[in-house]
């Protein structure tokens, strides 16, 4: 990105999720699974608006479409006659390792000895650099700078030539967070890693078999939710039957915990919770925790809004919308100027300000990363006429880096690993600042705090990792390949 612009997205202090994946195969050859997947794709558009892509399966052949944007920007009616076939995957993306260009758009395809195949993934590598330097050494031509390659390279290598023991041995190599889903020849296959990092689930649909992110990709299709996919477990199906393979001894549950705080959408089920539910418990946390009186209660949309029905009805206080959200502007291009720091804001948000003027407000949002779009956010409420500004967050303060999925690895920006909450009040300019605690969230999830990682609050990583690195998403940059 050039110097002389930015780029405006709605959540551009947010914490980005990293991926959305699915797999459908279809007992029935002449079923067409690009539609289904194409669905289920637009389901999952939360957890990645970088790029898309869809790879299927059809007479030894693997045809794939992908590019750079929505769905709706990569996707026309009439791909879905040249992606037929009976088995495929999808993907959406926001990267985490690797940079946008078109190279590290997925699915990624290969021939390797078995035939065709293609790979999506969800999470981040965090040995990628030693095992792509090692696969260098011996003669892989790289070229991508997503870690997903990695692991084509990998079962590509194995000189067994089962394909189901060929992929275990080639995810015994790797650490780190993923979920994934790919196809080789007719059997679609979904791997979740031993800490299960990220959510991957198993449905049922007539013709077959549905492997994705969440389960609202499920809901769409008219698939029957069937259970999530264990960690440390991988899912063969050939459209008939369903293998499961245990191909780790369980770790320590590690669900990132943002999956309930703000990824996943809040219709969603995941590992047996429902999002919807938890995002109200923690509203009613943050209710139980505060000692001030407010007039209204109103969420940052829209991530914010099912933890504030929580607080208005935990607290008694009355629940309105404050922040007017424009759902029909995509990604907006600013040059720099003296409005730039409004502009960000106001393209997306707009306040109401016969909700706002005169009153006490107790604003409710999911987290604070850098602090800056919360600032402006804050300013705007004030700036209609709010007398007292109140700010619950559903999340800690996040004071570490993540390394398993989530774009937040270089500490330092990150406002509360250097700042007091007293510091980050001061400069948001408002009343009160009120974070969730560990135990609250905890709470609100209902799980015990060993079963979920919280590393991003308390820097207690699942997987050793080198915290100080600033590599972050740009690791494996060096190899990068541009095309046009």
């Amino acid at each position: 990105m050039h110097s002389n612009e930015f780029t405006d997205e709605n959540n551009g202090d947010k914490l980005k999720e990293a991926c959305g994946v699915i797999g459908v195969i279809s007992r029935d050859k002449s079923y067409n699974v690009c539609e289904p997947i194409y669905l289920g794709l637009y389901s999952l558009q939360h957890r990645g608006q970088e790029s898309a892509g869809i790879a299927t399966y059809y007479n030894e052949f693997v045809n794939i479409k992908r590019g750079n944007g929505l769905l709706t920007n990569v996707f026309k009616p009439d791909d879905f006659e040249v992606l037929k076939g009976n088995a495929g995957i999808g993907h959406v993306r926001y990267s985490t390792t690797g940079s946008g260009y078109i190279q590290n758009v997925q699915p990624i395809i290969a021939r390797y000895w078995g035939g065709m195949m293609a790979i999506s993934h969800n999470g981040n590598i965090v040995n990628s650099k030693e095992l792509r330097n090692k696969l260098i050494e011996n003669g892989a031509i790289i070229h991508s700078s997503s870690d997903t390659e990695i692991i084509l390279h990998l079962i590509a290598q194995e000189k067994e030539r089962c394909l189901e023991k060929a992929i275990l041995s080639s995810i015994h190599k790797i650490m780190g967070a993923y979920s994934i889903v790919q196809i080789a020849g007719e059997k679609l296959i979904g791997i979740r890693d031993p800490y299960g990092f990220r959510p991957l689930c198993l449905g049922k649909m007539i013709e077959g078999y549905v492997i994705a992110s969440e389960t609202t990709a499920l809901d769409i299709i008219g698939a029957n939710f069937l259970r999530d996919i264990q960690p440390g477990e991988m899912v063969v199906c050939d459209g008939n039957d369903i293998k499961s393979y245990m191909f780790k001894e369980k770790q320590r549950n590690a669900l990132c915990v943002f999956e309930y705080i703000y990824f996943a959408r809040a219709d969603s089920i995941i590992d047996g919770i429902s999002v919807y539910e938890v995002r109200k418990k923690m509203g009613s946390e943050l209710a139980r925790m505060s000692n001030i009186t407010a007039d209204v209660v109103i969420p940052v949309p829209d991530s914010g809004i099912t933890t504030a029905i929580g607080f208005s009805r935990e607290a008694g206080i009355p629940f309105e919308i404050g922040l007017f959200k424009n759902s029909y502007v995509g990604r907006t291009f600013i040059h720099p100027g003296t409005s730039e720091r409004g502009a960000r804001v106001k393209i997306k948000l707009n306040p109401i300000k016969s909700v706002l003027k005169g009153k006490r407000v107790a604003v409710v949002d999911d987290s604070i990363v850098r602090g800056t779009t919360s600032k402006r956010i804050i300013k705007m409420i004030r700036n209609a006429g709010a007398n007292e500004v109140h700010l619950y967050i559903s999340a800690p303060p996040i004071t570490h880096p993540c390394f398993f999925g989530i774009d937040t690895s270089i500490k330092k920006t990150l406002i509360a690993s250097t700042q007091s909450v007293e510091d980050i009040r001061r400069y948001l300019d408002v009343d009160t600042l009120t974070y969730i605690t560990i135990d609250g969230l905890s709470k609100a999830v209902g799980k015990p705090l060993n079963t979920l990682c919280y590393a991003c609050f308390n820097g207690d990583y699942p997987i050793p990792v080198a915290e100080e690195s600033e590599d972050g998403k740009l690791l494996l940059e060096e190899y990068r390949v541009l095309e046009r």
